[in-house]
């Protein structure tokens, strides 16, 4: 591990803001960021059909002393950057994987409502289990975490809870942080054509999130699970 940089872990399930608030910190100066670095092992050793998974797995790295070699790093951009901003999907921790290693980042938890996940999930993946939304994960990481915020309060006011996060994890607010250029970007994952369709076209955060959409019937049993942990979670977060 490099000492002397700030690591930000912001753990999440899938189909959130999660790339949205990579966006967000990558347009900082000080702050390089880094697309799901658990992602291959995660696909080599679960097998899961998700899309481009051989392109993913290729891209590496594949295994898991690479992958958390690479979290504890130092930023790599010669000095410029000082933050290492790390997006992660919580259902990449699988079980029996020493958790010790988080206690060398500055953790986050990015909730997001399980029946609007699935809702979107479910148009790039038509079968979806709740290990694939990663709530039993949150709950281990949410201990960890010195700041847990919500999707649908974010988007009612994001500057307030970009400064939140800010605070939180021990930088000062910029006001870069709220726009970007739209289109892809070099340090996006292979599997950004899959996936990342709305973002590239954004240059901002969204605007307040509508009604919950309703569950197709099949579903319903992972959304009932889902939603008992969220609830749980949702306590937990903090607010602006």
């Amino acid at each position: 591990m490099t000492e002397g940089a700030l690591r930000i872990a912001m753990w999440s399930g899938p189909r959130n803001l999660s790339t949205a608030m990579m966006r967000s910190w990558e347009n900082r100066a000080d702050t390089e960021v880094i697309d799901e670095p658990l992602y291959a092992w995660y696909l080599a050793r679960t097998g899961l059909d998700h899309p481009g998974a051989a392109d993913v797995i290729a891209a590496g790295p594949s295994d898991l002393e690479s992958a958390i070699t690479r979290c504890l790093a130092a930023p790599a951009s010669g000095g410029s950057a000082t933050i290492s901003y790390q997006k992660h999907m919580a259902g990449h921790l699988l079980p029996g994987v020493d958790r010790a290693w988080l206690d060398h980042l500055t953790n986050g938890l990015l909730l997001r409502d399980p029946r609007r996940v699935l809702a979107s999930y479910t148009k790039v993946r038509e079968n979806v289990t709740l290990d694939d939304l990663g709530l039993p994960q949150q709950v281990e990481i949410a201990d960890r975490c010195v700041v847990v915020v919500d999707a649908d309060d974010f988007l009612d006011d994001p500057e307030g809870y970009t400064r939140l996060i800010c605070d939180r994890v021990g930088v000062e607010f910029d006001p870069a942080m709220m726009r970007w250029p739209a289109g892809s970007r070099a340090t996006d994952g292979v599997w950004a054509p899959h996936w990342y369709r709305t973002v590239e076209a954004s240059t901002g955060f969204g605007p307040p999130l509508g009604p919950v959409p309703d569950v197709a019937d099949h579903l319903r049993g992972v959304a009932d699970q889902a939603m008992a942990i969220y609830r749980a979670l949702h306590e937990r977060r903090q607010t602006v």
